[in-house]
C-alpha cells in the first residue's frame, strides 16, 4: 500500500470549534489523524493525517473545502506568516511511493482545489514549477494583504486558479516534500528584534546552518518572542544543532531560552 501524509495548515488559531470541525470532516475518511491542534498567537492552526494515497487525497481535498467555508482572510491577524485561509497544504510519501508520486498527488490536488474553490494556487518545494517557487517563504512574501499587486506581476503566474486574489480565502500553496520537524524556543524576553537578529543567524541565507527555516515572532499574550524553527532536513541539520546555535546567539545577547 501507498502511504502518504498530509499536513495541512489553516490561518484560524483562536475558535476551538474550527478544530472539531476539522475532525469531524477527516473522520469521514480512512485516515489516522495524527494531530489537531492550534496557536493562538500564530492564529493558525495544523492537521496531520495520513493513510493509503487516494484516502489521503480525497480528505485533503474535503477538510480544505470546509476551512474555505469557514475562514475569512478579511479579519485575520496573527504573528504568523499567512497568506490563505488553507495557507500551506504539503503532501509528504511515507512508504511504498515515490516523491515523483507526491509530486503528482499535490499538483492534481491543487488543481482541483483552485478550480473548485477560484483561489490561487502556487505549488512549492518538489512540487514546484520553477526554482523561483521552491521556497514557501517566497511564495508567501508580501503575506495576504500583498498577494493583490503580487499577483498584478507577470513574474507571480499562477501555477492553477485565477490570477487574482480570492478576497476571503485568499492564496494557497500547495507542496511535495520530506518530512519536516517544526520546532519552536521561547525567549526570555519581549525584544523582538532579539528574535529576528538570531533568527538571521541561524537561518541558511544568512549564513547560519543549512536546510534550517527560522524566524522571530512575538508572542503578546505571553509578553515574550520565540524563535521558530522549520527544519526541512533533519538528516542532515540535526535538530541539537540549531538548538546548540540558538541558544549560543540568545547568550550574546543576554537572553536565556525560557522553553522548548
Amino acid at each position: 500500500m501507498k502511504i502518504l501524509q498530509c499536513v495541512p495548515n489553516f490561518s484560524e488559531g483562536r475558535d476551538p470549534n474550527f478544530l472539531k470541525e476539522l475532525e469531524a470532516v477527516l473522520r469521514q475518511f480512512p485516515v489516522k489523524i495524527l494531530d489537531l491542534s492550534m496557536d493562538t498567537n500564530h492564529n493558525r492552526a495544523d492537521s496531520t493525517f495520513l493513510g493509503a494515497s487516494e484516502a489521503v487525497e480525497a480528505a485533503a481535498l474535503a477538510v480544505t473545502s470546509r476551512a474555505v467555508e469557514l475562514i475569512d482572510m478579511r479579519h485575520h491577524a496573527g504573528s504568523h506568516p499567512r497568506m490563505g485561509a488553507v495557507d500551506v497544504v504539503p503532501f509528504i510519501p511515507i512508504r511504498g511511493m515515490t516523491m515523483a508520486e507526491a509530486v503528482e498527488i499535490a499538483r492534481r490536488f491543487g488543481r482541483a482545489f483552485a478550480e473548485k474553490h477560484q483561489v490561487p494556487v502556487f505549488f512549492y518545494e518538489e512540487a514546484c514549477t520553477s526554482e523561483s517557487r521552491r521556497n514557501l517563504a517566497d511564495i508567501r512574501k508580501g503575506e495576504y494583504e500583498g498577494m493583490v499587486t503580487k499577483l498584478q506581476d507577470p513574474a507571480w503566474r499562477v501555477d492553477a486558479g485565477p490570477q487574482i486574489r480570492n478576497e476571503k480565502s485568499g492564496v494557497t500553496a500547495v507542496g511535495a516534500r520530506m518530512p519536516l520537524i517544526a520546532f519552536n524556543m521561547n525567549l526570555h524576553t519581549n525584544d523582538l528584534e532579539v528574535a529576528k537578529r538570531i533568527a538571521n543567524a541561524v537561518r541558511h541565507v544568512g549564513g547560519g546552518l543549512r536546510y534550517v527555516k527560522v524566524m522571530g515572532l512575538s508572542l503578546e499574550d505571553k509578553g515574550i518572542v520565540q524563535v521558530s524553527m522549520n527544519l526541512v532536513n533533519y538528516q542532515k541539520t540535526p535538530i541539537h544543532r540549531a538548538v546548540e546555535l540558538i541558544r549560543a546567539e540568545a547568550a550574546r545577547y543576554g537572553v536565556l531560552v525560557k522553553e522548548c
